[in-house]
């Protein structure tokens, strides 16, 4: 990453706690987290698949972020958090019958 930026790894350091008090580590497992979360509500893809997507790497990898961050795992997230579509089409044909 800051190679990518152009700087030392020193100063992105410092730049991430200064601007947003955080470490780079820190806001790519968050970012990741993110995206782990998207695909688990709207997806049924394996977890390993999930993982790999958002650069986990392993269902394991994923699995422990989540617990850490989120106090749950990524199947119990994905049981309480998925759309599949199907309700928002019940509420759609109740609020507009034919």
């Amino acid at each position: 990453m800051a190679r990518r930026a152009g700087v030392s790894s020193r100063h992105i350091t410092r730049l991430f706690h200064d601007e947003m008090a955080t470490t780079p580590a820190r806001y790519v497992e968050e970012i990741r987290l993110e995206a782990a979360q998207a695909l688990l509500e709207s997806g049924d893809d394996p977890m390993a698949t999930v993982a790999r997507r958002t650069g986990f790497g392993s269902a394991e990898s994923l699995r422990r972020a989540f617990t850490r961050h989120l106090g749950i795992t990524p199947g119990t997230y994905r049981a309480r958090f998925r759309t599949t579509g199907t309700r928002e089409l019940a509420d759609a044909e109740a609020a507009h019958p034919r």
